[in-house]
């Protein structure tokens, strides 16, 4: 009589050393019917010195030509890289314990700036980034001068390929590319942005935390820029500049649904621009933590792009002062429109809802349109805000940055508003520590009557907090 089949499979597992049993179990996960191309079967070394680029691209090249698949980069390995293309049908997988190591030399990166990332996908369909391991652009080794309130950066715009002090190598982008899918890893330390979505169709960006260094510019969290129909969730960021970023530069951006990620940043937790040439439209933001931010949600339109239909709901928000140097005075909610130039075109704000919101914080709201740009249709609707102050930097600054009037001293409000039509408040708590109410805070709520129309307040309540 035949040994039932799970005891076949129980001495069978017996007789398997333990990296033989991990091994098997991997290629388990793996062997759902696409083919897999291990790097190191083209001669990736993976001891973090010698570049692996050339092995990469290959096994890369080889999963596309078969008709699609998995490249697999091993665990144990850390696999230094110039920029490596990713191509159509290909999922890179980045398994648990191997990292992936961006080069640090100007020469690790194509001609053109636009073109400098660590993993790069261009015109292609079916492409993304799995596997539970890391990719690390290794954004220390580009810090000139380390500073506590903002770091001075490597530059290379002395070749003339790009202007600023912005010219350092992004660490993922996908440019107009779809179904682009990423999930499942960890991305750390860009010496630039991190993940950067440029005119891209129907991504999936899903448990995915990124780690950047907290006093380097720059280093934004995720970019979405002329890209439609994006879906985020169930991700962790914690960086030093904006954390989830939509811009509008050659297009428009439609469709944006971020859900159940937590947020930490010296700059804006979610930005709206300030590139902001085309419109924003169909967003929806719920289920979002935000801890100890320079800004929570901001909306900064400077280019003339309007935004229309977005949902802010069920968020936590904490902000902070941090430091001038830094866009933003720890506004919780920070919308504003206004021209970034005198030749600038005025963008409109309209349709923006905000439901089931509480923020601690050491600012008031700010709204702010202009003459030829007002909000239009803003709502808040069972909003708590405490006021508390816990930091040494000085109040009493409106601050309209980018651009615009800079920084202008003005008592600080709970709520200000100008160049507003239509604003509905339903179910507002604003609550005022003592520390708050002793550190340059003016009115709960402050607006000039001649650029403020439609205002309708229900239940709307300020009280001084019973703590400090």
């Amino acid at each position: 009589m035949a040994p039932p089949p799970l005891l076949l499979i129980s001495l069978l597992l017996l007789s398997l050393t333990n990296s033989q049993c991990l091994d098997m179990l991997h290629r388990s996960d793996i062997s759902d019917g696409l083919d897999t191309f291990s790097v190191t079967e083209y001669g990736a070394i993976g001891d973090g010195k010698h570049y692996d680029t050339a092995a990469i691209q290959a096994a890369i090249d080889a999963c596309h030509k078969s008709g699609g698949g998995r490249v697999l980069l091993p665990s144990g390995g850390d696999y230094l890289t110039a920029t490596v293309r990713l191509k159509s049908g290909v999922t890179l997988v980045v398994q648990k314990g191997a990292r992936l190591l961006g080069g640090t030399k100007e020469g690790d990166y194509p001609k053109e700036s636009a073109r400098w990332y660590v993993v790069l996908a261009e015109n292609a369909t079916g492409v993304g980034i799995t596997g539970g391991g890391e990719i690390n652009g290794q954004g220390g080794e580009f810090v000139v001068l380390e500073n506590e309130r903002k770091n001075v950066m490597v530059s290379w715009n002395a070749t003339g390929k790009c202007l600023g002090d912005e010219c350092r190598p992004r660490l993922v982008g996908f440019l107009d590319s779809k179904d682009v899918k990423v999930s499942d890893l960890t991305l750390n330390q860009p010496a630039y942005w991190c993940l950067h979505l440029v005119r891209c169709h129907n991504s999936w960006i899903h448990n995915i935390s990124i780690f950047g260094d907290f006093n380097t510019p720059n280093n934004d969290g995720i970019d979405i820029e002329d890209s439609n129909n994006t879906r985020i969730s169930k991700c962790h960021i914690d960086t030093g500049d904006d954390a989830i970023c939509p811009k509008s530069s050659t297009g428009p951006v439609i469709k944006l649904t971020v859900t159940d990620c937590w947020i930490r940043t010296k700059s804006s937790a979610i930005k709206f621009g300030s590139a902001s040439y085309f419109d924003f439209r169909q967003f929806l933001f719920d289920n979002i933590t935000i801890v100890e931010s320079h800004r929570g949600l901001a909306v900064q339109i400077r280019d003339g792009g309007n935004v229309r239909n977005i949902v802010f709901s069920n968020i936590k928000i904490s902000t902070r002062y941090y430091d001038p140097l830094w866009w933003g005075r720890a506004e919780p909610i920070y919308i504003t429109s206004c021209p970034r130039f005198s030749y600038s075109k005025s963008g409109s704000i309209s349709n923006i809802r905000f439901e089931n919101i509480s923020a601690v914080s050491e600012n008031g709201i700010f709204l702010s349109g202009t003459n030829h740009g007002l909000l239009r249709d803003i709502k808040f609707k069972n909003v708590n805000l405490t006021y508390k102050r816990w930091t040494k930097y000085p109040g009493g600054l409106f601050d309209y940055r980018p651009d615009c009037q800079g920084l202008v001293k003005h008592n600080t409000a709970g709520l200000m508003v100008e160049h507003v039509s239509g604003l509905d408040i339903q179910n507002v708590n604003m609550k005022w520590s003592k520390s708050s109410l002793i550190s340059g805070w003016g009115v709960p709520l402050y607006f000039r009557p001649n650029t403020v129309d439609k205002l309708s307040f229900h239940e709307w309540q300020s009280e001084k907090s019973l703590d400090n």
